[in-house]
């Protein structure tokens, strides 16, 4: 007999990804030069030349060494240089025994819930967030407890994050650069957050972690994203290398655990037992090794900024309403009906596709994700008046 849970989660497959789908058969039927497809967040950035230069380079290794399995936290080697490069970039004292490598951020942060929360327990998620951290939560037995952010700004509601923070409360996620709005949380919301839970945890006498889920955090537009374990010890900083590198396909990332909190190597240890539970151990061993060469190329934001300007720029003239991104590549758009549902749908008529807000924890915005061609902005526009004309008509 079947798991009813993950038959029901393979039924009702992600809206971003159903979204997606939709545009491969639209591209293949009209042309893809006919369908402005931003529904997911993959980017039209390609890899640096030196990945591919690294990968040809390996490939002179001794192919049972390059292909074989590394330790189930990852190779030494490759732990030890991501170690001492977040000791020099971040100023922690990172150790490799801290660190372990994972399937891209996914993973990370599937393995860290595991090793924190136990049935029962709750996790705090600004909202909106990003959809999966709901299945991932709930999966372990666990509650999601989503805490709106504070509009127009979308900062955290420190406030009301403290409301929400129980007996049960094992953790919260934090996502900065944010996937959906883009928005960067300053250093003094994350330092109002840190004091409020090391007040909470000496209140409650339990231990609340911050989960870093930091993909885009070298994807900015000047703004300052302050690194959390600095500023709250009990961090899991859920690292990939997915968007600032342009390899969301390879899926390698890690884990590290902050060693400034005081219970470290226990946390580690757990890290690594989630791991092994879930069966997520031993990290993809080529791009483990790909990554240790190419770890400080810098990202390629500068498509992703002129992209950001075309398509804020042409949406402000039509006048549309949006949050001004500070980083990752999403457009948090205000959508022209209450009805998100109803405003993407009406979209696909003029073949824009655009992520409802609801499944990223509420209503009446559209995600629009410009890791795009500027080719796709620039022939979005007609669409995007078509639309907008569609409502002031009626």
């Amino acid at each position: 007999m079947i798991n009813q849970r993950m038959y029901d989660l393979g039924a009702a497959p992600s809206a971003i990804r159903e979204l997606f789908a939709y545009g491969m058969e639209r591209k293949a039927m009209i042309g893809a030069d006919k369908v402005f497809d931003f529904s997911i967040g993959n980017p039209s950035v390609p890899a640096p030349e030196a990945v591919r230069e690294t990968i040809l380079k390996l490939m002179d290794m001794d192919p049972v060494v390059l292909h074989g399995y590394t330790p189930a936290s990852g190779a030494p080697q490759v732990r030890q240089t991501i170690a001492d490069f977040i000791k020099r970039e971040y100023g922690v004292p990172a150790t490799p025994g801290q660190l372990y490598l994972t399937a891209g951020a996914a993973a990370g942060i599937a393995i860290s819930l595991a090793a924190i929360c136990n049935a029962g327990d709750q996790v705090i998620v600004p909202s909106p967030f990003f959809p999966e951290y709901r299945i991932w939560t709930e999966q372990i037995g666990c509650q999601l407890v989503e805490v709106p952010c504070l509009q127009p700004s979308f900062a955290l509601d420190v406030p009301a994050i403290e409301a929400a923070i129980n007996e049960h409360t094992s953790a919260i996620i934090i996502n900065s650069p944010n996937n959906p709005v883009g928005s960067v949380y300053t250093r003094e919301n994350l330092q109002e957050l840190a004091a409020m839970l090391t007040r909470k945890e000496a209140e409650l006498g339990r231990a609340i972690y911050i989960i870093a889920d930091e993909p885009y955090r070298l994807l900015t537009y000047g703004a300052d994203v302050p690194y959390i374990p600095c500023i709250y010890p009990r961090t899991i900083v859920c690292y990939s290398f997915s968007k600032c590198l342009s390899l969301p396909g390879e899926r390698i990332g890690y884990i590290y655990v902050s060693d400034l909190m005081d219970n470290a190597r226990e946390t580690a240890i757990a890290v690594a037992g989630a791991g092994r539970a879930l069966g997520y151990f031993c990290a993809p061993a080529l791009f483990q090794y790909v990554l240790q060469a190419c770890l400080e190329l810098p990202a390629d934001v500068e498509a992703y900024r002129i992209n950001r300007e075309l398509l804020t720029s042409g949406l402000r003239e039509l006048g549309y309403e949006f949050v001004e991104p500070q980083g990752a590549f999403y457009l948090w758009v205000k959508a022209l009906e209450p009805d998100a549902k109803a405003f993407s749908e009406r979209a696909k008529k003029f073949e824009l596709l655009l992520v409802p807000s609801d499944s990223f924890g509420c209503t009446g915005w559209v995600r629009v994700s410009y890791c795009v061609s500027r080719e796709c902005i620039e022939g979005s526009m007609p669409a995007f008046a078509a639309l907008k004309a569609s409502y002031d008509a009626e």
